[in-house]
Parts: structure tokens; C-alpha cells; sequence
């Protein structure tokens, strides 16, 4: 049989396709004989050809892999035998490759114990005295460990005793090569006692990495993937040797003479350390050295007549080019703004960065602003509240620059301080509208690539304008329909209407006479078909879902069931995973708008999103081989024989193809992007639509749920939004249907989706997925209320968990990692307070959930934790944060059972927290303190009247120099709680004219109803006193009628009160009404007759 199978094996080499297809025929007979084992085991190690022999090993790696327990005993015992003889006589190096595979499959199948002369061969070889024996043995080691890490973990002690000898053969690269990738490979499977030894090997796995960069850069490239897994798995190994890393990366990083994706290996690396262990990186002092190595990069030039890749005109502007060395710069300043305290930060790179900036050089003016804009997310803060106006300054100037790559990277800078230093930047409007406007009428349509930027900035600018969009709608939409109706180019138009999204986000209903034009324009790019046309339906989608949610129910209601259908019919007609994902938010928009016209379609919609989240599409495993051609499998002529059943279907060609292949990662995006829009628009349909959604529910939410472990950290985190979405979905189901299916329903769901929580936030190591799992976890317990505590335990859990993100305990937070930091309090990176922030909204949650005794222990151990972030030398988020849950916890407990009680034992301890915060120099501060002690009062009720006469005193101080409307507007709120809570013991005499004096309310608008509800119970306990006041109530009243950001309860109580007045007092109310203007008046009476 051996001949005969070295023949066909040799057809199927042919170039001739009938030759292949009878070939395959053969082989097919051919593997129904059970000596087929031995005969490929004989051309494996017998035949001349090289190629033959790797397609015997690959044959019998496929039959290994799938058909080992239907292999005889005997077959498998001499396959051991033979294979690693034909290993060690083998010269080929592709043939080995083969090999050394082969061995990795049964190696799955018989655990290294059982294969002796595996592990012997492995001793010899990696220790012979020729280089190439050992080279070899390196590679079987390789191959076979990498596949099984786990069963070798008995010998990793030995392995790594191994390794650190190997480490040292600098002359023999290929040998390092296999070496620091099994080590990379048994990194995750290490445990305590391989530790020491770990550590020990890294400088002289630096070493062998710089002599490998020298030998074979793409290897080394490779190989540098072992700094990722120890900080990833084990980053404790790492830290002693954490300088003479940094210094290795900065050095390849630097080193233009390299390749570009050796040098970004090593720049991510640095960025990746930074993100584990920024503490250790400042602690070192590693800050300056890594910024003063990087700034280099940050601002080369490119090679002459050469530009960088976001400058060329065919730039798509989608920043899909990661891999140069220069957006890796940018990167690492990125993560350290992310994840280092702002002031340590900005000490050593503003000097740095004002250099460049005043340079003669363009691209060192490129690079000062790539890096302003890059701080605008993690340092979001301080320039806000430090340094915006100068850094607008500078930016605004760049666009007047005389080069184009400059006024680029201004753009750029301008959109991400748009999207990131809000609301402070939309105060320069006035400036910043006219200067855009300006920039983008003055451009070249066919510089298609820079127009894009110039709209990007736009965009991201008038997003969070609001109302201040106004006077310049009449231009822009001007400019932006003459563009739908008028240009070829299909990327403008895209931009155009990309645009229009962003207009009605800030516009709202102001955008309903544009409203028709738009429609028409995006159903006729809705309803074609042609390829070229996908990304403007893309963009399409997504305007038409903002505008659902825009431009108000009345406008949009009628197009709902039409949308819905357009959404369906493309998706029917193409299969594009970007479109699918847009048709998703539609539905979710729709949703918001008329959740009717979805109803018909959810088992349409339901369908496709699932199918989505299944779906393994675009997500490629780093896979072993390289498939080139099939064996077409057919099972009819089997007769079932169950044997035969996976007729080895796939026949591979060897090569050594590395599979970590970067062109791959857009395609996988688009699917990523597609699952994670697909889990939020099924939770926001499932809240949306209610009981209509019931039948869809559970098999949902299994689907979502296999998404929270999914590799990537988006779909996670929105899989969780998901749940807690659910979660809401039933709590409301039930609230309108109160039957006890429903409640259990509701009930069981919370009982996986908390405990779930509760562990993310714990071991999720995605500091934003973290942040996303708090905040679903607090909606879930603003809706579910006292039906989340049901279970005895969670209370508790949910306090613990809240308490571990205070005290900075969990993964994400570098914490329980050797704790080696002696952690500096009072200064942080942004993020990391606002991912406090998120826990510690939750406590005023849960205070108002459960009644106060339960709940008691809990806050004793959490307010420590927030009074200590209200210390003067804290940032101004800080003390803002630390005061304003103070009062949120006293107002949650003004409505629980037990609340009075325990306000009035925590009120020595938060009163002097409170008072100092009246007397901060920050607006934000003062407003929560003043809040908080009206709260106090409230809550604590008579208990604290001995306090009353201290607080009117630091009440009337700060009223007679306060400036802020909202600190005045919350003083004249925080009066009225005093007033209501123990209005004995407030001088009403003094203190409501000079209340009243400040109204009507300025900026706080809520309050109204705090403040009328004051007035009205005043009214019946004191009516002289309101009615000697009757001119200014009244006044003060008329602002509040029509006021759309007042609750029309707090109208119509007012205007019970004004026809109190009215009744009983018609000559005041009379003389008061006609003082005020014709517009109040009509106002007034308009809502008197309504009521």
C-alpha cells in the first residue's frame, strides 16, 4: 500500500485539477483501510520527495487529531516510535515543522507521562553539544508546548532551568527564537513556585532579545509578545526589572534603523505597562525618560517626498494605520494621560510640548498639538478647569498655519477637546462657530482627506451645543443640503449627512423645517443597491436614528413603520456586517419613539440580532496552519459507518505562516462593532417594548449572557448594559401586569445578573467595562428598588463591592497586586476617581431601597471613604463627588422607614463636612454642600433644630456674597427644606423676604417645586406673612408657568396657590398682577383657567 499512497500523494502536488480530483478519489478508498496508518507512517519516513513526506504528516496529523481512540494499540505505539525517529533523521526543515505539529496532536491525546521517549528525545536534544540538534529540539519543544502547556506543568521547573541556559547561546538565534516562545506559551500556566525562577530569567531574556533583534528582526518582532503575556498573566514577575525593560523598549523604539513593527512592538509595550502599572512607572522615575525618548518619534519627519499615513489624501480618517511607530507615540502619551495623575503628568510634558509647538519645524508643530488633543480624554479635568482658554488659543491659531499637516493636526485637536472638555468648551461658540465655518467654506472639495478633518472638528463641536446652535442653523443646513443635492463625490456627501446627525443632536426639534429635504435625501440613498453606495447607507442609518430621537415624537411617528422597513429590506438584499449594525440602532431608536411599529417585526429583528451575536464570523483563532486546499468530503457513501463519519476533510500545506496577521483586524472589527451594537439595541427594544417583548426575552438574554466573556472588552461591557437592561424590561412588565410568573420572572432574572455584577467588578481587568457594569448596576437598582435585596446576602455583597472600588481593591485598580505602592491619596488619574465616582453613586441607591436599620452597617463602613475625598488638598471632582453623595444619601433617606433616626446619628459627623464645603473656593462644591445640609435638615428633622441658628448664620453669610445663580438658587431651596422640616425655629420674619427677594429661580429649576411647596405650607401656618409678599410671589410665579424644565405638578400646585390668592385676597393678587408685564400676565391666567 505504501507505493500506491506515495502516488497518489504525489498527484495531488500536480498543477492539474482532474488529476487532483481522481487523486482524491483514491485517497478517499484509501482511508477506509485501517493499514493506512502504517503505510503513511512508511512514506513519511521513507520517501524521497520532501514534499511527500509533509503531506503524509499532515495526513496523519488530521486522522491523529480527529480518529486517535479508533487507531489499534499497536498502530499507535510503533506511530510514537516512528515519528520521533523520522524527526531526528529528517533534514528539511518544512517537513520537521510538520513533524514536530504531529507530535503536538498526540501529545494531546497521550499526556507526556505516557510518551517517555518524548520527553527523553526533548532532554537530549535541547541539551546536545550541536547547535542545530539543539536548534531542532527547540522547536519540537515548541510546537508540543504550545498546544499543551498544561500537562507539562510538572516539568516547568526544569523547563525554565532549561531556558535560562538557552537564553545565554547568543550565537544561535534560532534557538532563542523557539525559547522565549515556549516561554511565552507557559507564561498564563505558571504558578507560585515557578515565580522566583521567572524573575531571575529576565535580564537575560533582554539580553538574548537584543541579539535576536540583530540576527532576524521579524523573529524578534515575534518573540517581544513574551513582555505582553508576563504583564498580562504575572505582571508581579516583571516589576523588579521594570527600568531595565523600559530602557530596552525606548531603545527599539527609538532606533529608526529598525523595522517599524519591531519598533511598535516595543513602544506598545511600553503603553501596555503604563496601563498595568503606571504607580510603579512614576515611582521609578521612569516618566521623564520614557517622554524625552518618545518625543523623538512623536515628531520626525517622514522621509523626504514621503508623508505620514493620516496625512496622505486617501486617508479614509478612520485611523485604521495603528502600525507606526509615531501613532504609538501618541498612544503612550494617550495612556499616560489615561491613567496618570494630571499634575505629575503635565510638570514634565508641557515643556516638552511648548517646545514643539513654538518650532520652526511643521512636524514638531504637528506633534505638540497630536499631543494636546491626545491629553483631552484622561486630563479631561484639569484643562478644563486650568488651562482651556490657552490651549484653545494655540489650537485655533494652528489652523491659520501656513502647512496644511499642521492645520490637520489642529483639527484634530479640536474635535477630541469637543468631544472631551465639555460643557467648557461650547462657551467659546461665539469664537469657535464663525472660525469653522470659515475654515471649511475656504477648502478644496477634492482634498477629499483633509475635508474629512475639517468636518470631524465641526462635528464634534456642535454635537453639545444645544439651543446655542441656533443662529447658525440657517448655514449650516444650507451647506449641508446643497451638498446632498449638488457634489459627485460620494464622501462628501457621507460627511454631509454625518453631519446632520450631529446638527440634530444639538438642535432638537429646531431642526424640524429642514426636517422633510433631509428624509428625501436619506430614503433615496436608502433604497439603492450598489456597492459603492455602502458606507453612505451606512452613515444614512445613523443620522435617521438620531433623528428618531431628535426631532420629537410628533415629527417622527409617522415615518417609524416605514423605517422599520426600509432597515429589513436592506439587510435582506446585503450581507454587511456594518450595515446590519446600523439597522440595529434604528430599531432601537424606533423604539423610543413608537414602540408599536416594531411589535409586528421583533421575531424578524430578534432573529437577525441573535443569529449576530452566535455568530463567529470574522473572528479568526490563531489558528496552527495554513488551509490551501480541501478533500471534498461526501458522507452518502459511507452507509453511515460511523469510522468514516469525519472523513478527514481539510488537506493542508504546511508553511510557516504567522497567523497573528494585522491586515485581518478591520474585517473583525465591523463583526466586533456588530455585537456590541446588537446587545444594546435588543436591552434598549426589550425596555422599550415591554410585555410585546416577553416571548423574545429569554433567549435574548441566554445569548447576551455568553457575550460577558467575550475577548472583546466593548461587547462585554455592552452585554452587560444588556442585562441590567433586561432586568429593568421585566421589573416594568411586572409593575403594569402584577403576576406572580412575572414577579419570579423578575426575580430569577436578578439573581444571575447581580451576582454577575458583583463579580466583574472584582476580576474584570477593563478599568471602562468596570465602570459600565456600576453604572448598569445602579439603574438596575434606581428601577428594581427593595426587588433587588430580596436575597438575603446581596445587601451586603453590594456594599462590599462598592466599598473594594473606594478603597481601590479590585483588578482593574492594580489592587491586591504586591501592593508594592505606597499609594499617594490625594492624587490620581482621572479615570480612576470617576470610576470611584460610579461606585459611589450606588450608596444613596441603596439607601433609599432598603429601610435604614439594614442598611445602617454598611454606610458606617462607606462614609469614611467618601468624607475623606472632601479634604481641602483633594481635587475639585473630589470634593465635589465626597459632598454631593453626602447629600444624596440624606435625601434618599428622608423617604425610608428609619431614615430620621439614622440622619439624626450621622448628623455630628457630616455637619462640620458640609460647612467647610459652604466655604469652598469651587462653585460646584459649595451648590452640593448647601444642598446636603438642606437634605440634613430634612432628614434629620427636630433633632438638629440646636444646629439651626449656626447654619442661618453661614446661610445669610453666603447669600450676601454668593454670585453663582445655582449655589443661589439651591441656598433659597435649602431655606425651604429648614423651613419645612422645623419651621418653628426659623425667624420666618427675617428669612422668607430674603428668600423671596431671590426668586424666581435662575438656573436650578427642579427646585421650584421645593421652593412652592415651602411658600403654600407657609401660606396656611403664617398667611400674613405671604400675603404682605404677595407682589414678588406672584412675580416670581409668572416665570414659572410654561417653563418646559418645570414638572406640571409643580404648576399646577402654584397655581392652586395663586387661585388661593385670588379667592381670599382678590385686591392684593389683582394690584400684584396688573405690576407685571402683558406676556407674565397672559402666562398667569392661562394657567389658573387650565387647572
Amino acid at each position: 500500500m505504501t507505493e500506491e499512497l506515495e502516488q497518489i500523494l504525489s498527484q495531488l502536488t500536480q498543477p492539474d485539477n482532474a488529476v487532483i480530483q481522481q487523486a482524491t478519489a483514491q485517497l478517499k478508498q484509501a482511508f477506509k483501510d485501517p493499514a493506512i496508518i502504517p503505510a503513511l507512517c512508511a512514506v513519511m519516513s521513507g520517501s524521497q520527495n520532501p514534499q511527500i513526506r509533509q503531506s503524509a504528516a499532515v495526513m496523519l496529523r488530521l486522522r491523529v487529531k480527529k480518529h486517535w481512540k479508533k487507531i489499534s494499540p499497536n498502530d499507535r505505539e510503533s506511530l510514537k516510535a516512528v515519528v520521533l525517529q523520522t524527526f531526528m533523521q529528517e533534514t528539511e526543515h518544512t517537513v520537521q515543522h510538520s513533524l514536530s505539529q504531529l507530535c503536538a496532536v498526540m501529545v494531546k491525546h497521550e499526556t507526556p507521562d505516557r510518551w517517555p521517549a518524548l520527553l527523553q528525545l526533548l532532554n537530549q536534544s535541547t541539551k546536545s553539544s550541536n547547535p542545530h540538534d539543539r536548534q531542532v529540539g527547540l522547536m519540537l519543544l515548541n510546537k508540543v508546548m504550545d498546544s499543551n502547556p498544561e500537562p507539562f506543568k510538572p516539568h516547568y521547573c526544569q523547563l525554565l532551568q532549561l531556558f535560562s541556559t538557552v537564553l545565554q547561546d547568543h550565537n544561535n538565534p534560532t534557538a532563542l527564537y523557539y525559547c522565549i516562545l515556549t516561554l511565552t506559551a507557559i507564561t498564563a500556566y505558571t504558578g507560585t513556585e515557578e515565580m522566583n525562577q521567572m524573575r531571575s530569567i529576565i535580564p537575560s531574556l533582554i539580553v538574548a532579545l537584543k541579539h535576536l533583534i540583530k540576527a532576524d528582526q521579524d523573529q524578534a518582532s515575534e518573540a517581544m509578545e513574551v513582555f505582553n503575556e508576563l504583564m498580562e498573566s504575572e505582571v508581579s514577575i516583571i516589576v523588579p526589572h521594570i527600568a531595565d525593560m523600559v530602557r530596552f523598549c525606548v531603545e527599539v523604539g527609538s532606533d529608526t534603523t529598525l523595522s517599524d513593527s519591531l519598533r511598535v512592538k516595543a513602544l506598545s509595550c511600553i503603553a501596555f505597562l503604563i496601563k498595568l502599572k503606571s504607580k510603579t512607572v512614576l515611582k521609578q522615575k521612569l516618566l521623564n525618560p520614557i517622554l524625552q525618548a518618545i518625543f523623538p518619534v512623536l515628531v520626525a519627519a517622514p522621509p523626504p517626498g514621503e508623508q505620514d499615513p493620516e496625512d496622505e489624501e486617501d486617508d479614509s480618517g478612520d485611523g485604521t494605520d495603528n502600525d507606526n511607530p509615531k501613532h504609538c507615540a501618541a498612544q503612550i502619551i494617550d495612556t499616560m494621560a489615561l491613567h496618570m495623575p494630571p499634575e505629575k503628568l503635565f510638570q514634565h510634558l508641557m515643556p516638552l510640548t511648548q517646545a514643539c509647538l513654538t518650532s520652526e519645524n511643521p512636524y514638531q508643530r504637528k506633534g505638540g498639538l497630536m499631543c494636546l488633543a491626545v491629553l483631552a480624554e484622561g486630563c479631561a479635568d484639569h484643562i478644563r478647569t486650568k488651562m482651556l482658554s490657552s490651549m484653545l488659543q494655540t489650537v485655533c491659531q494652528s489652523l491659520s498655519d501656513s502647512n496644511q499637516v499642521v492645520r490637520s493636526a489642529g483639527l484634530f485637536a479640536l474635535g477630541q477637546f469637543s468631544e472631551h472638555l465639555q460643557p467648557e468648551v461650547s462657551k467659546y461658540c461665539s469664537e469657535l462657530m464663525p472660525l469653522l465655518l470659515a475654515y471649511l467654506s475656504s477648502l478644496n472639495e477634492a482634498k477629499v482627506g483633509h475635508v474629512t478633518k475639517a468636518f470631524y472638528a465641526l462635528e464634534n463641536f456642535m454635537e453639545n451645543l444645544g439651543a446655542d446652535i441656533e443662529p447658525y442653523l440657517p448655514t449650516l443646513m444650507e451647506t449641508m443640503l446643497s451638498a446632498l443635492n449638488n457634489t459627485e463625490n460620494l464622501k462628501i456627501k457621507e460627511l454631509a449627512v454625518s453631519a446632520i446627525g450631529a446638527i440634530a443632536n444639538a438642535a432638537k426639534e429646531l431642526l424640524v423645517p429642514y426636517f422633510p429635504p433631509v428624509i428625501e435625501s436619506l430614503k433615496g440613498f436608502l433604497t439603492t443597491t450598489t456597492e459603492e453606495m455602502r458606507s453612505l447607507q451606512t452613515q444614512s442609518l445613523d443620522t435617521l436614528s438620531v433623528l428618531a430621537r431628535t426631532i420629537g415624537k410628533d415629527v417622527f411617528s409617522p415615518l417609524a413603520a416605514e423605517c422599520v422597513r426600509l432597515g429589513l429590506n436592506l439587510t435582506d438584499t446585503i450581507d454587511d456586517p456594518d450595515l446590519r449594525r446600523c439597522t440595529y440602532s434604528l430599531y432601537s431608536a424606533v423604539s423610543t419613539v413608537s414602540p408599536d411599529c416594531l411589535t409586528p417585526h421583533l421575531t424578524a429583528i430578534t432573529t437577525v440580532m441573535l443569529l449576530a451575536l452566535k455568530s463567529s464570523e470574522g473572528i479568526t483563532a490563531h489558528l496552527e496552519e495554513d488551509k490551501t486546499f480541501i478533500l471534498l468530503d461526501d458522507d452518502e457513501d459511507d452507509d453511515h459507518n460511523e469510522e468514516e463519519k469525519g472523513v478527514d476533510d481539510i488537506l493542508e500545506d504546511e508553511t510557516e505562516t504567522d497567523i497573528h496577521d494585522v491586515a485581518g483586524f478591520s474585517v473583525e472589527n465591523a463583526y466586533i462593532n456588530e455585537k456590541e451594537d446588537a446587545c444594546d439595541a435588543l436591552g434598549e427594544i426589550a425596555f422599550s417594548t415591554g410585555a410585546a417583548f416577553q416571548p423574545f426575552l429569554e433567549s435574548s438574554f441566554q445569548q447576551v449572557y455568553e457575550m460577558r466573556d467575550f475577548p472583546h472588552e466593548d461587547v462585554r461591557r455592552a452585554a452587560f448594559g444588556a442585562m441590567g437592561q433586561f432586568c429593568r424590561a421585566q421589573h416594568q412588565v411586572w409593575t403594569e401586569n402584577p403576576t406572580e410568573a412575572n414577579h419570579q420572572a423578575l426575580l430569577k432574572l436578578l439573581d444571575v445578573v447581580i451576582p454577575c455584577f458583583v463579580e466583574t467588578v472584582r476580576t474584570e481587568h477593563e478599568r471602562h467595562v468596570v465602570m459600565g457594569v456600576l453604572e448598569t448596576m445602579n439603574s438596575v437598582i434606581k428601577s428594581c428598588k427593595e426587588e433587588v435585596f430580596k436575597t438575603p446576602l446581596r445587601l451586603k455583597e453590594i456594599s462590599e463591592v462598592i466599598r473594594d472600588v473606594l478603597k481601590k481593591k479590585t483588578v482593574c485598580q492594580d489592587g491586591g497586586g504586591g501592593g508594592d505602592e505606597a499609594d499617594d491619596e490625594d492624587q490620581q488619574a482621572e479615570y480612576d476617581a470617576m470610576l470611584q465616582e460610579f461606585a459611589g453613586e450606588g450608596i444613596p441607591l441603596l439607601a433609599s431601597s432598603v429601610p435604614a436599620d439594614s442598611f445602617a452597617p454598611f454606610l458606617n463602613d462607606l462614609l469614611p471613604l467618601i468624607m475623606s475625598k472632601a479634604k481641602s488638598s483633594c481635587t475639585v471632582a473630589d470634593r465635589s463627588f465626597s459632598v454631593g453623595t453626602i447629600g444624596e444619601i440624606l435625601q434618599a433617606l428622608v423617604n425610608v422607614s428609619g431614615g430620621r433616626g439614622l440622619a439624626g446619628r450621622l448628623s455630628n459627623r457630616l455637619l462640620p463636612v458640609l460647612v467647610a464645603g459652604v466655604k469652598d473656593s469651587d462653585a460646584e462644591v459649595r451648590n452640593n454642600s448647601v444642598f446636603g445640609l438642606g437634605c440634613l435638615a430634612q432628614a434629620a428633622g427636630p433633632i438638629i433644630v440646636s444646629d439651626y441658628p449656626m447654619m442661618l448664620s453661614v446661610f445669610s453669610n453666603l447669600l450676601t456674597k454668593e454670585s453663582d445663580l445655582r449655589v443661589i438658587d439651591n441656598l433659597c431651596a435649602a431655606l425651604c427644606r429648614m423651613i419645612m422640616s422645623n419651621v418653628e425655629a426659623v425667624p420666618l420674619e427675617q428669612v422668607v423676604p430674603a428668600l423671596v427677594d431671590r426668586l424666581p429661580l435662575k438656573e436650578d429649576m427642579e427646585e421650584n417645586k421645593t421652593v412652592f411647596s415651602c411658600l403654600a405650607m407657609l401660606y396656611t401656618h403664617s398667611p400674613d406673612l405671604i400675603v404682605k409678599l404677595m407682589k414678588p410671589i406672584v412675580a416670581a410665579s409668572s416665570h414659572v408657568f410654561g417653563n418646559k424644565d418645570v414638572d406640571t405638578e409643580t404648576q399646577n400646585s402654584l397655581a392652586m396657590l395663586m387661585k388661593e390668592f385670588a379667592q381670599h385676597h382678590s385686591a392684593d393678587f389683582q394690584a400684584a398682577v396688573t405690576s407685571l408685564p402683558g406676556e407674565q400676565q397672559a402666562k398667569l391666567s392661562t394657567a389658573m383657567s387650565a387647572s
